[in-house]
């Protein structure tokens, strides 16, 4: 499967983000992780070819039904679909 991409920071948890480079929702949850300096690892599905595209897709579904974007798996068990930002608040412990 395709590799997803490192960002350094505080660990608050195995974050996990399936993302789009097109997608608004997607960019302002990196930010806010970012800007929170957050650890967390993410992967443009939009930027995949092939059977990486299928294989991520498989993997994301397991978390997320409807397949939208951001999808953000936290411990491979919890899940924030969309941008949230109370939850992610939560999450990081604000």
């Amino acid at each position: 499967m395709a590799d997803f991409i490192k960002v350094s920071g505080r660990d608050v948890g195995n974050i996990k983000i399936f993302t789009l480079s097109t997608c608004g929702w997607c960019r302002k949850t990196k930010a806010f992780l970012n800007d929170n300096g957050i650890e967390y690892t993410y992967i443009d599905v939009d930027k995949l070819e092939g059977n990486e595209t299928d294989a991520v897709r498989q993997e994301q579904m397991k978390f997320n039904k409807s397949g939208s974007f951001p999808t953000i798996v936290i411990n491979d068990k919890e899940c924030i679909v969309g941008y949230d930002e109370d939850a992610l608040k939560a999450l990081i412990g604000e």
